[in-house]
């Protein structure tokens, strides 16, 4: 059962990647979204979908995406052969971000070397 739903995920997510370039809603076209995850229920009937926005991420991208849900859920109903297509629920995943402000803050960190003491 594993597998299926892993492929599942894997068809989910390659079709939102489209979808989601078709989308004529201002608040989504406008922005570069890469889909980073999905994680859809064993019974079908709800979608995590992760994402992360190339360049500075507007508010309004969220509020956008939920309006856009109904067209998006139709085509991928349209695109893929499964008996029920889930609901779906975007989150933003900032772990990209976050991995780049630790990695400017561990370049900022000076690296001394502890001071050898002198047994004389």
């Amino acid at each position: 059962m594993a597998h299926r739903i892993d492929r599942i995920n894997e068809s989910v997510a390659r079709e939102l990647t489209d979808i989601l370039r078709n989308v004529k809603d201002p608040r989504v076209a406008g922005a570069f979204i890469s889909v980073t995850g999905v994680d859809v229920s064993a019974d079908l009937s709800f979608a995590k979908i992760y994402y992360s926005v190339l360049g500075q991420s507007d508010p309004k991208l969220a509020k956008g995406l939920v309006s856009a849900s109904g067209y998006i859920r139709g085509e991928l109903a349209s695109r893929l052969n499964l008996r029920t297509t889930p609901k779906l629920n975007f989150i933003k995943d900032d772990t990209a971000e976050r991995a780049m402000r630790i990695s400017g803050i561990l370049k900022d960190i000076e690296y001394t070397t502890p001071l050898e003491d002198d047994d004389e």
